[in-house]
Order: structure tokens, then C-alpha cells, then sequence
């Protein structure tokens, strides 16, 4: 019996579309994982942009901060060199304070308070008006060691030009008060009694 050449060709038309249908399932299914993959490749090249433009901006407030440090490392260069000359004073090591035994404080307590007595109170009236108890205070300590150390860098020089000169104006305008304010706090509100304010304070 001889084939029906039109079942042969349905048949064959019937076997493509299924392949046809196959292929575009196949498709559609690898579309979607490339659309997935591609989102999360968008999410993650926002997520780097970001973090670049972060790494940027604080790359360059670091730069500004190295900037600020430069010039400052140049005013002070100045006023200990170039104006100073040489023969200036080197400021001491700070003391360790939170360290520090009771007996072991004597000799630092003892040039502050020299400073104290023979600078900071004949010389700077109101401001000097603190409590006696302020040996008790590492906070004070802390205070009256930058402002005699920035004291001595200031007014201990063999030249003064005009950096120094503005230094020494923003030394009395500006720091000295806000530390001598940190002072009278400081020592004025304690437990420690009486208090004896400076000047005119040893006994």
C-alpha cells in the first residue's frame, strides 16, 4: 500500500512545530536567566559607581587635610627657623598624666606650678583666677601644660616677625581664654575645698 504523501508532510510539519516549540521554551527559559543575571550585573555596577565616588570624595578631603597639615608644618617651621633663628624653645615632652603615680607627679606639678607663679599669675590677671585644688586635676594639668609649653614656643624666641607676632595675638585672643575658662570650671565646681583662686594662691 503506498504511503499518503500528505500524512508524511503533517506529519513532518507536526514533528517541526513541536521542535519549534521546544527551541522557544528553551529560549524564553535562557532569556530569563540572562535577564536575571543582567539585573543583578546593573545592581552591582551601581553599587561599585558609588562606592567610587565615595572613595573619591574621601580621597579628597584627605588631600585637603594633608594640605592643611602642610601649611601648618610650614607656619611652625617658620616661626622655630625662620623667624626664630634657632635658639628657641623645644617644647618637653608631654607628661602621662592617666599614668602617673601620686609620687611621680611632684617634679611636672612642680615646674607647672613655677610657671604658674612666676607667668601665668602676675601676667594674666582675671584669667589666672582658678582654684589651688587644680594639682588635683588632670584636666588641669592637661591645660596648663599646653598653655605653658605653647608659652614659652611664643615668647621665648631671640626673633619676632610677623607670623610669631600673629601667633602671639591668636595665643591671647583666642586660646588662652577658652583654656582658662576650662580652668575656672574645672576647679570651681569640685568636691575639693576651700578653694584658693590664683593669683596670690600658695600657701
Amino acid at each position: 500500500m503506498t504511503p499518503d504523501p500528505f500524512s508524511a508532510l503533517l506529519d513532518q510539519l507536526t514533528a517541526c512545530r513541536e521542535r519549534l516549540t521546544s527551541l522557544e521554551t528553551r529560549e524564553a527559559a535562557h532569556f530569563g536567566e540572562v535577564s536575571g543575571q543582567l539585573t543583578q550585573l546593573a545592581v552591582m555596577v551601581t553599587t561599585v559607581s558609588r562606592a567610587l565616588a565615595e572613595d573619591t570624595a574621601a580621597l579628597a578631603r584627605l588631600d585637603a587635610l594633608d594640605r592643611q597639615v602642610t601649611e601648618l608644618a610650614a607656619k611652625l617651621t617658620g616661626l622655630s627657623d625662620g623667624e626664630g633663628g634657632g635658639g628657641g624653645h623645644e617644647p618637653r615632652p608631654a607628661a602621662s598624666w592617666w599614668t602617673l603615680p601620686a609620687g611621680e607627679r611632684q617634679a611636672p606639678v612642680a615646674e607647672l606650678r613655677d610657671w604658674v607663679e612666676r607667668v601665668y599669675q602676675p601676667g594674666y590677671g582675671h584669667l589666672a583666677a582658678f582654684g589651688a585644688c587644680w594639682p588635683e586635676h588632670d584636666l588641669c594639668l592637661y591645660v596648663l601644660d599646653i598653655l605653658s609649653q605653647l608659652w614659652c614656643a611664643l615668647y621665648l624666641q631671640p626673633v619676632r616677625g610677623t607670623s610669631l607676632l600673629s601667633a602671639q595675638a591668636e595665643y591671647q585672643a583666642r586660646i588662652l581664654p577658652a583654656l582658662a575658662a576650662q580652668l575656672v570650671t574645672e576647679t570651681t565646681s569640685c568636691s575639693h575645698a576651700p578653694a584658693f583662686p590664683y593669683p596670690g594662691a600658695r600657701r
